[in-house]
């Protein structure tokens, strides 16, 4: 930790910015942070953080989740040349991608229309130093990130492989207390009979992981005679996709890459006078 501080401040006093506004001293500047497209305004704590980092001050033109238009202001930037130009990439940094992703969790949630929970739990996917900014970005969307509400435990497809099995690994978690989600995947059985051991064995959830749809249809059917399971599907959701998931009764809808690979929510940083 100290060598990477001391690092850090050594790229820092060689950067060529403090020569280029050297001329400039302590004199500040005022900047607006706009988008150049609409979404869902995310990332601002971390946005923050970095401003004090640099010796920038921000004033926030509203807060965070709030629905953003084309050339809306996001903050006002006020700062020396250096912080500014520091400030610039990494205050973008922290907003563009968060704010994306917190677009496409909004969009989602809209698009499902309380017809079925979406969720998205491909954080745990990312880089750790990646995980809380997703993860956040997704409930700042309006989208959970868990698979149910409740206290649950997952089994998923290596803890049944070495549970040995649906049954089992079911058996091997009934005194544990929460709602017991469980993949299947057709490895032991097809889907449906899978499905029914899983509702037998006391699946309050029955993920379908293999983004097959009739898979999802064949454990619906399954499932019917069993009302307090539900079923999960997941694999390659896209967000078009989820008013058809719905019309077939799907429960819940895990959606992965179209929320944490969605697009940068493109902003800009302009100067646009001196202060005082």
């Amino acid at each position: 930790m100290v060598l990477g501080y001391a690092l850090m401040h050594r790229v820092d006093a060689a950067d060529i910015r403090h020569q280029i506004f050297a001329s400039l001293g302590e004199r500040q500047y005022i900047a607006w942070l706009t988008t150049t497209m609409g979404g869902v305004l995310a990332g601002t704590t971390a946005a923050e953080a970095q401003a004090q980092a640099v010796g920038l001050r921000l004033e926030w033109a509203g807060p965070e989740g709030r629905g953003l238009a084309p050339g809306d202001r996001v903050a006002t930037v006020m700062g020396t040349a250096h912080a500014i130009a520091l400030g610039e990439e990494r205050l973008l940094g922290c907003l563009c991608k968060a704010s994306g992703i917190a677009t496409s969790a909004r969009r989602a949630v809209e698009l499902a229309a309380g017809r079925v929970r979406v969720v998205s739990g491909a954080w745990k996917k990312m880089p750790p130093e990646l995980k809380e900014m997703v993860r956040h970005a997704v409930a700042v969307g309006g989208m959970p990130f868990r698979i149910v509400d409740e206290p649950f435990i997952y089994l998923d497809k290596n803890y049944v492989r070495m549970l040995g099995g649906i049954t089992a690994a079911l058996a091997a978690v009934e005194a544990l207390v929460g709602v017991k989600v469980i993949q299947v995947r057709g490895e032991e059985a097809t889907i449906a009979e899978e499905t029914v051991w899983a509702c037998r064995g006391g699946a309050g959830v029955v993920m379908v992981d293999t983004g097959e749809w009739q898979d999802a249809v064949a454990a619906l059917r399954a499932a019917a005679t069993y009302p307090t399971t539900r079923i999960a599907f997941a694999g390659n959701v896209r967000l078009e996709d989820i008013p058809k998931l719905a019309d077939l009764g799907i429960h819940i809808l895990d959606i992965g890459t179209a929320i944490v690979d969605a697009p940068l929510l493109d902003m800009k940083l302009d100067v646009v006078g001196i202060q005082g």
